[in-house]
């Protein structure tokens, strides 16, 4: 078969990697550090898998997992309606004697479940930095010689009741249980959070659970990644389908094409699409990098008058994201049929960078009052693809985070070029997300291209463009009075973000010395006409997100 699959059931490329590995799975209620808890598990090489907490337990026996942690969360598990573990969870886990480590919410979930108490807090609330004590005779801690830390809480609700076979190993100075344990059952509960810098040896103890208490084999590396991903590549697609591409001009879909291509050769079609929202002579420097440094066949595809045609009068972001994405695969589904028609070829399968946060952040957890539709942010991989799609996909990887996907493009097997590995990320919809409101508003492409080009400039020529994660202009549709030449003006303002992040799930605003946002505003004021006021964002995310919209 020209797929490569048999005709019952066809392998998908996502299977596999879970099982090639030891898996640590993370159970997420809703916390603003979850993901971080999974990047900790895989910066110690053990390969760690996210799901909503109140996933069936059929699907965690599927997984197979070796330990499991439980996030923590903003819901208190004594009011009617909180997030809850699935019915025999832990009967499982001790069936199995599979470790559990409850964080935060996590831990007062497994207090809560097992028949202990927990309630509001008669001491009230802890919050920030404080410090514990913890008990040597203990399994969390028998590797500390100094029992006494600084760590990060967050939390109104405490446990007053522990189940039965559970002991306090840790308390704060106001005397709250921050530790509790069961040897016997395998289940360890921290009411702190482990997984921030703030907590001075919160790491040592996720690698002791890791490590010491739970023994998972430390097999999840990059090199062991990049094969086991080529050999399930070649198993899906086969030995004589085609696949297209979609180039974004990105390091994500520059790693997967590499990827693909070193299994399929010319069956690879790559196809990058210029749709109108691209930064300032992108276009030629993509086309550039892909031909003469990554080696890779590319066919560039103008689309920009049709989509910006379709996008005209359309404000809300969600609308913008799916009518752009839309416009992605009228252009491959044209692209295969114009291949089929001039050389008898139809490619059947799609290529794209799609990234493991890309698929968290499309699955909402428990307890946030969110649905499947009602996402942060419908990304164009996961949530804008049609129903009908005429592609069975290949996304290599889907199971990464962005610094993941960095350490294999930098394997020697792969030897993509490492300034395209620096570069920032750049969302799909392009500029599309950094116009606010109506993409084809008058002036709103020029400008914001114009201000984005100044802006990134100042950052190499300063060298701080490798100490940002992702930065980039906003074009607001707003104008202010300001005073330029001696004459009054009524123009534009310009909003500059520029975060610090390691995955892009969390993030920190970059902090600026006055003196570079100084000279950037002046430099933009100055070269871009229309433009009379710049502002710097610092918002977080959380609260905020890296994009605008």
């Amino acid at each position: 078969m020209e797929n490569g699959g048999a005709a019952k059931k066809k392998p998908r490329l996502e299977d596999g990697l879970q099982h090639a590995h030891t898996v640590c799975l993370v159970l997420d209620f809703g916390s603003q550090y979850t993901q971080l808890i999974a990047r900790r598990v895989r910066e110690n090489c053990i390969m760690s898998i996210l799901l909503p907490g109140d996933v069936s337990l059929d699907r965690i026996q599927e997984i197979d997992p070796k330990a499991i942690i439980l996030s923590g969360g903003p819901n208190s598990v004594h009011i009617e309606g909180a997030p809850a573990l699935p019915s025999g969870f832990f009967e499982w886990t001790e069936k199995k004697t599979i470790p559990v480590l409850g964080i935060c919410y996590g831990m007062q979930l497994m207090v809560h479940t097992l028949g202990g108490k927990v309630q509001t807090s008669s001491l009230g609330g802890e919050y920030g930095q404080m410090r514990i004590r913890t008990t040597q005779a203990s399994q969390l801690y028998s590797y500390e010689a100094d029992h006494s830390q600084l760590v990060w809480m967050s939390h109104g609700d405490s446990a007053e009741d522990l189940p039965a076979d559970f002991t306090v190993v840790a308390t704060s100075e106001q005397g709250v249980k921050v530790a509790i344990e069961s040897a016997k059952r395998r289940l360890y509960g921290l009411q702190y959070h482990p997984e921030v810098m703030h907590s001075e040896r919160g790491n040592l103890t996720l690698q002791h659970f890791l490590n010491s208490i739970a023994s998972l084999k430390a097999d999840w590396k990059m090199e062991n990644v990049l094969e086991e991903e080529l050999e399930k590549i070649r198993r899906v697609v086969g030995p004589t389908a085609h696949a297209i591409c979609a180039l974004s001009g990105g390091v994500d879909s520059a790693v997967a094409a590499t990827l693909v291509h070193k299994v399929l050769g010319d069956r690879l079609h790559c196809v990058f699409v210029d749709n109108g929202l691209l930064r300032l002579h992108e276009a030629e420097q993509v086309m550039d990098t892909f031909k003469n440094h990554l080696h890779l066949p590319v066919t560039k595809v103008d689309d920009s008058e049709r989509v910006l045609g379709s996008l005209k009068g359309i404000a809300d972001p969600e609308a913008k994201r799916k009518k752009i994405g839309a416009s992605f695969i009228d252009v491959f589904n044209n692209f295969a049929n114009g291949l089929e028609k001039k050389g008898g070829i139809k490619p059947t399968f799609l290529v794209q960078g799609t990234l493991y946060p890309d698929v968290i952040e499309s699955c909402p957890p428990p307890g946030s009052h969110q649905k499947h539709s009602h996402t942060i942010k419908s990304h164009h991989n996961v949530g804008g693809l049609p129903k009908d799609l005429q592609f069975k996909l290949v996304e290599p990887l889907r199971e990464l985070f962005k610094d993941e996907v960095r350490a294999m493009g930098r394997l020697p097997a792969m030897n993509v070029p490492e300034p395209f590995l620096r570069r920032h990320p750049f969302p799909g919809p392009g500029l599309g997300v950094r116009i606010l409101g109506d993409v084809t508003q008058p002036d709103g492409l020029a400008v914001l291209r114009q201000v984005d080009a100044i802006f990134i400039q100042a950052l190499k020529d300063g060298g701080l463009y490798d100490k940002i994660w992702q930065a980039f202009a906003v074009f607001l549709p707003v104008r202010s009075v300001g005073v330029q030449g001696d004459q009054r003006t009524h123009s534009y303002v310009v909003a500059l973000r520029a975060v610090i992040s390691s995955d892009g799930m969390t993030a920190d605003w970059y902090p600026f010395q006055p003196e570079f946002l100084r000279a950037v505003s002046t430099k933009i004021c100055n070269s871009v006409r229309l433009v009379n006021r710049v502002v710097y964002d610092v918002t977080s995310k959380p609260p905020g997100t890296i994009e605008w919209e």
